[in-house]
């Protein structure tokens, strides 16, 4: 886990810091951090009943995201209704990231 936990702050970071180098040319970097998907590379795992369980109980809207739940945001970040919105990293996740 802490080869995924590790990558998923590189993607952060990384975030941050293409927005900082690259914003004086009009270059945006943003980025989206998801949490558990039902997809198809994720249906082993959905098989599991603690791991769906699991993954549930970490979530406050109790259940995993579907992949059509994503397209709005992946429309929104890159269109020009966000042209000021740079170096953020959206939270797509069910609120999972709020566990204390």
């Amino acid at each position: 886990m802490h080869c995924y936990s590790t990558s998923k702050a590189g993607v952060r970071v990384l975030t941050t810091d293409l927005a900082f180098e690259m914003g004086p040319q009009g270059i945006r970097c943003n980025s989206i951090v998801t949490s558990c998907f039902a997809t198809e590379m994720a249906t082993v795992l959905t098989k599991v009943p603690e791991f769906t369980s699991f993954v549930s109980g970490r979530t406050p809207m109790q259940r995993w995201g579907e992949q059509d739940e994503t397209v709005g945001v992946v429309i929104f970040l890159p269109s020009q209704s966000t042209s000021y919105i740079n170096g953020t990293v959206i939270f797509f996740d069910g609120g999972m990231s709020c566990q204390v």
